[in-house]
């Protein structure tokens, strides 16, 4: 099979497997739903390996492969088909959306087995058609191609988030990410008319590679096309204002939540702009922006899952989090190590949720961790793979977390477009993590059972559960040693890969800096790590009843109330953006419509009805009333006449 051909099979197998199971899924039975299911989208991820392994195989500056298959827009831009790109940056991506994609299809048939045949296989064609939309969107050669699996990945989202539609939450959820995503995708698409206008195509292969000659002394243009293009990437990254979306997200299925925070939906944002890292690259003010909105993102995140009870939104936050360091990362031109805790991030963040999922099945659903406890024991498969998940969250040393997190951090320091405040701010931000994640696995493995009964019925999860939580927890353990810092060895493996994609960016050395400082970052970093953990292990193990007393202090129980409300970013939206028009819009209707339009129509009728009424006077059907007008009507007449002689 050569290339091209393989290239379309990756994302058309799970799209053909979402139509069969959406067609005939009903009748198939579960057994072959689910066997449907994870066939397409693990013989895509063998196809990817293929794929890869081709394109390895080429020389590094030939590694970029252009598959066309047929003009889609042929009076666009000189013509646009429907073409697909295998680089190192759409081949790292296809691998992980097939790979987790796979172990996540294989959870979700135990996890989901107790819905009706019905709804089993809608799940799995909505779940496939998801793999397609991320397929399509991130091996696009042009930005149309782009723009497409764009959308679709938001028609998957809102399909999957708002999968139990007969619950309202669920619904509510899955409109809410679907609105929020398209006030992104606006200014997403006004960057590509830009494009369009400026380049006359939409092809990478013709902009990219011109974008800094037609660009050249046109800052405040790439600026604004950069900014357009972050706010298509800020709503489906979820980066605040943006961001509100992504915790209610949680409502859809947990297998959902695992695919959306891990390999597909919420890491577009990124993947799009170190795509379109030439066009950034031509503007400070945007890449400032950028590296800006990601390092708030993700302490303003971080923050908010220190106090929250929900065991999903913990990770949902933690999420909003992490992806704020990719941004931060990608902002201050470290593309690689933004890319690279991309790639990390998906096997651990799926390990964590999938093993929130596992938590939630031996609790019979069970979300609260204030109703958790001493699980470990229970659930010891669970308990383990979680602590990797959590150690790699945290980024504790030795880990994938930690070396992917440790280059942003370096990067946000050294980089030209770096600077101390934003090194600080993902400092402090590790630090939250370490606290946050510490909170929830105490609060969920340790201690004493908060609840008996849910406590003496927990079970740990079959082998289709299990078995990928221990995949998950080995990859992301291992995938670490594709990326080690510069100061631990000069053969990075994963920079190398993707070196050709970046090959236009020229890495300026940092200067004045000591060669001893990374290894006085990491170990800052650690302790930081540890101080977090060691806390919370003070606050909820080795002084259970401190945490009450501390929120008798007024200004703790302050912080906490802020906390718990998110900043009232949703209450401030929902003020500003759906009480106030409907406020003026009652106002509009009672005024206008019912006042003056209303009014007229009214004073019309009753026009019509008053003088209809006054004629009726005239016809009472006596003879001599009629007789009377008459002569009086002549007596009229004639004193007129008279008076005018």
């Amino acid at each position: 099979m050569n290339l091209n051909t393989l290239i379309l099979c990756i994302p058309l197998l799970p799209l053909l497997g979402a139509l069969a199971l959406r067609l005939l899924g009903a009748k198939l039975g579960k057994a072959a739903v689910g066997a449907t299911a994870i066939a397409t989208v693990a013989i895509g991820f063998i196809l990817s390996l293929a794929a890869f392994r081709g394109l390895s195989g080429l020389d590094p500056a030939a590694r970029h492969l252009t598959a066309s298959f047929f003009t889609w827009a042929p009076g666009l831009g000189g013509g646009i088909g429907l073409d697909l790109l295998l680089d190192p940056l759409s081949a790292v991506m296809i691998l992980v959306v097939t790979g987790v994609g796979s172990l996540i299809h294989l959870y979700s048939t135990a996890y989901m087995n107790e819905e009706s045949a019905e709804e089993y296989a809608r799940y799995f064609s909505y779940l496939n058609f998801f793999i397609f939309s991320m397929l399509i969107l991130v091996l696009s050669a042009n930005f149309l191609v782009l723009f497409a699996g764009w959308e679709l990945v938001g028609l998957s989202s809102y399909l999957l988030i708002g999968f139990f539609r007969t619950k309202a939450s669920a619904a509510d959820a899955g409109k809410k990410a679907f609105i929020v995503n398209r006030v992104g995708d606006l200014g997403f698409l006004m960057g590509l008319l830009a494009i369009l206008s400026l380049f006359g195509t939409l092809d990478y292969a013709k902009v990219l590679p011109q974008a800094p000659s037609v660009l050249a002394g046109r800052e405040g243009l790439a600026t604004l096309i950069a900014l357009a293009l972050f706010l298509g990437a800020m709503g489906k990254s979820a980066q605040v204002p943006l961001h509100v979306w992504l915790p209610d997200a949680m409502e859809g299925p947990t297998p959902v939540s695992a695919l959306i925070h891990a390999a597909t939906m919420v890491t577009a944002g990124v993947f799009m702009v170190a795509r379109c890292h030439a066009l950034f690259e031509l503007s400070g003010t945007a890449m400032a922006v950028v590296a800006w909105v990601g390092a708030f993102t993700a302490i303003f995140a971080a923050s908010i899952g220190l106090v929250q009870n929900d065991i999903k939104r913990v990770m949902a936050y933690s999420t909003l989090s992490q992806l704020g360091y990719m941004m931060l990362g990608v902002g201050v031109g470290a593309y690689t190590a933004g890319f690279f805790h991309l790639f990390t991030h998906a096997f651990f963040k799926a390990l964590l949720f999938l093993g929130c999922g596992s938590v939630m099945h031996a609790l019979h659903g069970e979300l609260d961790l204030t109703r958790m406890g001493g699980l470990r024991a229970k659930l010891p498969v669970t308990f383990w793979t979680f602590l990797v998940g959590a150690l790699c969250l945290v980024g504790f040393p030795l880990t994938s977390g930690f070396f992917s997190k440790d280059e942003i951090l370096w990067e946000a320091l050294a980089s030209p477009h770096g600077s101390a405040a934003l090194w600080a701010i993902g400092a402090l931000t590790s630090l939250l993590t370490a606290v946050y994640v510490s909170r929830l696995v105490f609060k969920v493995f340790f201690g004493a059972p908060r609840d008996k009964h849910l406590f003496d019925h927990a079970h740990e999860s079959g082998w289709a559960m299990a078995l990928p939580l221990v995949v998950l927890a080995v990859l992301a353990l291992a995938a670490g040693g594709l990326g080690l810092p510069h100061a631990m060895s000069s053969h990075q493996p994963f920079a190398e890969w993707l070196a050709p994609v970046f090959s236009d960016l020229h890495a300026a050395e940092p200067q004045g800096l000591s060669q001893s400082l990374p290894w006085l970052l990491m170990g800052l970093y650690t302790l930081g790590i540890l101080l977090g953990a060691g806390f919370c292990w003070w606050l909820f193990i080795a002084a259970p009843g401190l945490s009450d007393r501390l929120y008798s202090y007024r200004p703790v129980a302050a912080l906490h109330r802020v906390l718990w409300n998110k900043y009232w970013v949703d209450e401030a939206y929902q003020a500003v953006l759906v009480d106030g028009p409907l406020a003026a819009f009652r106002w509009v209707w009672r005024w206008f419509d019912q006042g003056m339009v209303d009014g007229l129509v009214n004073l019309a009728g009753f026009s019509a009805q008053a003088g209809g009424a006054t004629l009726r006077l005239l016809q009472t059907g006596y003879l001599r009333f009629y007789l009377a007008m008459m002569a009086l009507g002549a007596a009229l007449w004639l004193a007129l006449v008279f008076r005018l002689l």
